[in-house]
C-alpha cells in the first residue's frame, strides 16, 4: 500500500500517546539491539532512541514514502525497507534484544503463525512489545465496512469489507505463551478528542482509507470519501466547543522470551 506520511502525523500526538504507555512498560535497562517493525515516519522510533540512547537502532517499513521521511527528519538512524512477515521468518536466532511494533501488524494476516516467528528474534532476556489497534467494532469502522458494500465498487473492496485482522486478546496469549517466560496483554480505550472540520474522517484517511484510496480511482475514491464522511457525521457529532470525541481501543502485549 502506499501512504501518505504527512496525513498520517496530522494527528501525531494521539498516535504517540499508546506509544509512550507501550514503552514505559518494556522493562529492560539497556538492550543492545533494538528493532522498530513497521516504523512508518520514525516518529514512533526516535522514542526508543531517547529511552534507551546507547541502543543500536533499526527502523524497517514496506512503504518508501514513510521511510523518505523517517530518513529525512532523522537522518543518524538506519531505516530499511522491507516486508514484517518476510523479516520474522528470517531473523530466527539474530538476537534482537527488543522487537518493538507500533500499529503496523494489524495490516498483516496469519497472526498465529507470525507472532510466534517474531519471538523467535528476540534473544533470551529479551522482549517482543506490540500495540496494535483494535476498535474495528466500533462505528467508525463498521460504517466503512458498510460504505465498502455498496455495489458501486464492492467488487473492488470486497476483501476488505469483511477484514478482521486483529483476534481477541486471549488468543495472542495462547500463542505467545509458549514461547515467553512472562507475557502481559491488555487493552485501553483512549477518549480522542480532535479538532476541526471532519475530523474522525481526517483521522481514518491517514489509516484505514489508505487501502479504499489506493484501490480506487480519484473519482470513486472522492464519492466514497463523501458517503462515508456523512454517515461519520452522524455517528461522531461535533460538540458545542468544536472537539469530536472518538472513543479508540488499542490491544497491547509486551512478552519476555525465556
Amino acid at each position: 500500500m502506499t501512504w501518505n506520511a504527512e496525513q498520517y502525523l496530522r494527528f501525531g500526538g494521539h498516535r504517540l500517546r499508546p506509544v509512550r504507555d507501550l514503552i514505559a512498560a518494556i522493562d529492560l535497562p539497556a538492550p543492545k539491539r533494538v528493532v522498530d517493525l513497521g516504523c512508518g515516519p520514525g516518529n514512533a522510533t526516535i522514542m526508543l532512541r531517547e529511552r534507551w540512547p546507547d541502543c543500536e537502532l533499526t527502523g524497517l517499513d514496506n512503504d518508501p514514502e514513510m521511510l523518505a521521511k523517517a530518513r529525512s527528519d532523522y537522518p543518524g538512524e538506519q531505516w530499511i525497507e522491507g516486508d514484517i512477515a518476510a523479516w520474522a521468518g528470517n531473523r530466527a536466532g539474530d538476537g534482537f534484544d527488543l522487537v518493538f511494533t507500533n500499529a503496523a501488524l494489524q495490516w498483516l494476516p496469519n497472526h498465529a503463525t507470525l507472532f510466534p516467528k517474531m519471538m523467535g528474534a528476540v534473544t533470551p532476556g529479551g522482549v517482543l512489545a506490540c500495540q496494535m489497534p483494535r476498535n474495528f467494532t466500533a462505528p467508525s469502522h463498521r460504517l466503512l465496512r458498510e460504505t465498502m458494500k455498496d455495489a458501486r465498487w464492492h467488487d473492488r473492496l470486497a476483501a476488505y469489507a469483511e477484514w478482521e485482522p486483529v483476534a481477541e486478546p486471549s488468543a495472542y496469549y495462547d500463542w505467545l505463551r509458549p514461547h515467553a517466560s512472562s507475557l502481559d496483554v491488555w487493552e485501553t480505550e483512549y477518549l480522542q478528542v480532535l479538532q476541526g472540520e471532519d475530523a474522525v474522517l481526517e483521522w481514518v484517511k491517514g489509516t484505514a482509507l489508505v487501502p479504499v484510496r489506493n484501490t480506487l480511482d480519484a473519482f470513486d475514491y472522492a464519492e466514497f470519501a463523501t458517503r462515508y464522511g456523512q454517515r461519520l457525521h452522524e455517528a461522531y457529532p461535533r460538540r458545542a466547543d468544536g472537539a469530536t470525541l472518538l472513543p479508540f481501543r488499542r490491544l497491547f502485549m509486551v512478552a519476555r522470551a525465556g
